[in-house]
């Protein structure tokens, strides 16, 4: 993995983790470094989810495919989260 995978990732995690965030309403409570976060580990979610939907779902690269991926697996990812908070 070269740097400019990584960058790809970043930016790919960066605008899906956003986007997810704005759709969730949980925007205010996560900066920058949690979107990031949310939009990769979404974007491993959201691979492993539609490729067992056989949909497809790989992150690629950076295009429209690839964001779309990560952004269902961080809504996903988000609405586990809210479900875990809310039953403690």
């Amino acid at each position: 993995m070269d740097l400019i995978n990584i960058l790809v990732w970043v930016i790919v995690g960066a605008i899906a983790g956003w986007l997810a965030s704005i759709v969730m309403k949980t925007n205010r409570q996560q900066g920058l470094l949690m979107d990031i976060v949310i939009g990769i580990v979404g974007g491993l979610i959201g691979g492993f989810v539609l490729n067992a939907l056989n949909v497809g779902g790989a992150v690629t690269g950076l295009n429209l495919a690839s964001i779309l991926t990560a952004f269902i697996g961080a809504v996903i990812l988000l609405a586990v989260l809210r479900m875990l908070r809310s039953a403690t």
